[in-house]
């Protein structure tokens, strides 16, 4: 992996984009991909979309959602605590004692997550899983009235950003879902050999696939792919307590995830597993018995339908605020759609 893509990658991650607040990550994505895209634009629901060769008669969407889950503040009380909502699927758990950021329009605004201390809690209320209606904000406001010149309701939160590179080739993160994802499918696209490139590829950087995959359905309409790709994450099952009988043997450092199932056109399946082994690349099988929850399940239906796969990258902890991967596998996943991508023509057929 070069530095520079490290660099951008490493950048990403400390840009806050809960869905609906996607913009100054979306400009961070713009910047990087101007200099080897043709054309770089963004839609009106704040999707970025960079090409490569549109004019050529066969499409391929490539797509990596930017959103991350967070928090949004929805009340003031008149001590000057913050209660929220959430943004995306969260276990209340792992944000009791978690630092956080509230983002308003004049910067960030330092804050804790706290709950009533253990000594205090009745032997009934230990019992209970906390929710998160039962936990506030704290930015160290003495009233309503102070908080209220600081914060106001509906400005987003997320726990405090910072990348962490570990041992092994692995990296710790809020947000490595999916911003792994946004990263692929641009490095993807800038390592392309144009000279080897008969199709149009799209990249785009989705907005709100955590409120319901809702970017991907706005640019897959707009694009009109005959082919699609969305790269996510997945579990990571090497870790203690994941049953792999139920979720399938997935590692850190073993390679992209190509799934099968049948949100997955098994042509575009079969062609991803042919790219990895024609290019000794190492990837890992993985099977979804539904529409996954994922852009792949938008792109899918779109229109009249697209010849779609999911390629994912293991990622342990997932939802929480230290997400874990490799970064072997997202170099790896970058270099595997761009050998998908090259090793089509105008006349691929996937029509199963």
């Amino acid at each position: 992996m070069e530095s520079e893509a490290l660099t951008f990658f490493q950048r990403i991650l400390e840009i806050p984009s809960p869905s609906g607040y996607e913009t100054p990550l979306q400009k961070e994505v713009r910047a990087y991909v101007a200099p080897f895209a043709d054309e770089v634009r963004t839609d009106v629901h704040g999707n970025v979309v960079a090409v490569k060769n549109a004019d050529a008669p066969l499409r391929v969407m490539l797509a990596g959602h930017c959103d991350q889950i967070g928090l949004i503040v929805g009340h003031v009380d008149n001590e000057g605590f913050l209660y929220v909502q959430a943004i995306g699927g969260w276990d209340p758990q792992v944000l009791i004692g978690q630092r956080m950021s509230v983002w308003t329009a004049e910067g960030p605004i330092f804050g804790v997550i706290a709950r009533k201390p253990i000594h205090l809690l009745t032997d009934e209320e230990r019992k209970q899983v906390p929710k998160l209606k039962d936990l506030w904000l704290d930015i160290g406001a003495a009233g309503k009235e102070e908080a209220e010149k600081l914060v106001r309701v509906g400005d987003p939160v997320t726990v405090e950003l910072a990348y962490r590179e570990m041992r092994n080739r692995r990296a710790a993160s809020p947000a490595m879902d999916d911003k792994c994802g946004v990263w692929v499918v641009m490095e993807a696209l800038r390592r392309i050999d144009r000279s080897k490139l008969n199709c149009a590829v799209y990249a785009v950087s989705t907005v709100q696939e955590e409120v319901g995959l809702r970017g991907a359905r706005t640019s897959a309409f707009g694009i009109d792919p005959q082919v699609g790709i969305a790269v996510d994450v997945t579990h990571a099952t090497d870790c203690p307590t994941i049953d792999k009988k139920q979720e399938g043997e997935v590692s850190l450092g073993g390679g992209p995830v190509i799934y099968r199932g049948p949100n997955m056109n098994p042509k575009v399946v079969e062609r991803l597993i042919d790219a990895a082994v024609d290019n000794e690349m190492r990837y890992q099988l993985a099977a979804a018995g539904k529409a996954t929850g994922t852009d792949a399940n938008s792109i899918q239906v779109s229109r009249a339908g697209v010849a779609t796969g999911l390629v994912s990258i293991p990622n342990r902890y997932m939802h929480s605020p230290v997400e874990m991967i490799s970064l072997d596998d997202i170099d790896h996943a970058a270099d595997l759609l761009a050998r998908f991508c090259e090793g089509l023509t105008p006349e691929a057929n996937f029509v199963p």
